[in-house]
């Protein structure tokens, strides 16, 4: 009911149960620093004091992360700061914008591949999933689709069932969309796809401006490894970025929305990077 927040289930207030829990899946794996990313460590941190104190906001928990693994430099923990409660919007832009989902690499779960179209079973290419066309892209989990909305609460099903009134972050995920329908934005889906792809591309190079302004302050080695894994995730949230675009745009029959200038590449060369990837 209104106001029943997953928070409140945990700590007990909300049917008044004494005894709590929560689990999650954790970042980790066999890399001495346990995330290979080291700043990747901030998400595993950032679960366990949410467990104990679920009234602690993104930004506190960042910062606290900072001043206890980075630097206590006040001017570089508020950029560092910035730079993880923006990350995961930055990298959501660049892969799966407006609820698009389950569009990535067969079996590897690496890089784009929205063009999968055979796997083991159906649901688990990715043409099943944004089921674009001519007339549009997204998954209908509406009454006149699979129906998963049937799931929520009727107030949720209510403002989600409306594509007028769903989030437009989830817009994809419960709704197969015209290409020429007008957006909360003001512009058209293809407008706003194509536009989140480029500008959430780009919002890497900002992350890589935060991260050098900061380089006095930290340890040199810890700095020059995120540097290159940034250096790695422009390469990569291009590679995103035009895969999309250039696999969408022929069933949307509309030209890269201006100011943003076409991909230097082919479909069929960045197709050829996922084969690497895969290693067919």
């Amino acid at each position: 009911g209104p106001a029943s927040t997953v928070a409140k289930v945990v700590d007990g207030s909300l049917d008044q149960h004494a005894l709590s829990a929560i689990a999650g899946v954790a970042n980790i794996g066999s890399d001495r620093n346990w995330t290979g990313h080291p700043v990747g460590q901030a998400n595993w941190y950032a679960f366990g004091r949410l467990a104990w104190d679920h009234t602690l906001s993104p930004a506190a928990i960042a910062a606290e992360w900072t001043k206890m693994t980075l630097t206590t430099e006040p001017a570089a923990v508020r950029t560092l700061t910035e730079m993880l409660v923006k990350s995961r919007n930055i990298y959501v832009r660049y892969t799966t914008p407006l609820g698009l989902h389950h569009i990535m690499g067969e079996s590897i779960h690496y890089g784009p591949q929205p063009w999968l179209a055979k796997a083991g079973r159906p649901d688990w290419t990715a043409v099943y999933y944004h089921k674009a066309d001519s007339i549009g892209l997204g998954f209908d989990r509406t009454a006149t689709g699979s129906n998963a909305l049937a799931l929520y609460r009727p107030e949720v099903q209510k403002q989600w069932g409306n594509p007028q009134t769903c989030p437009i972050d989830y817009l994809l995920w419960f709704h197969h969309v015209g290409w020429n329908q007008r957006l909360p934005t003001g512009r058209t889906l293809w407008n706003e796809l194509a536009t989140r792809y480029y500008t959430g591309a780009d919002s890497v190079l900002w992350l890589q401006k935060q991260w050098a302004l900061v380089q006095p302050q930290l340890d040199p080695a810890l700095h020059a490894d995120v540097a290159a894994r940034l250096q790695t995730q422009r390469k990569e949230a291009l590679w995103w970025r035009d895969a999309c675009v250039l696999y969408f745009q022929p069933f949307a029959k509309q030209p890269i929305p201006a100011p943003f200038a076409p991909p230097t590449r082919t479909l069929a060369e960045v197709k050829d990077l996922v084969n690497l990837y895969q290693l067919k």
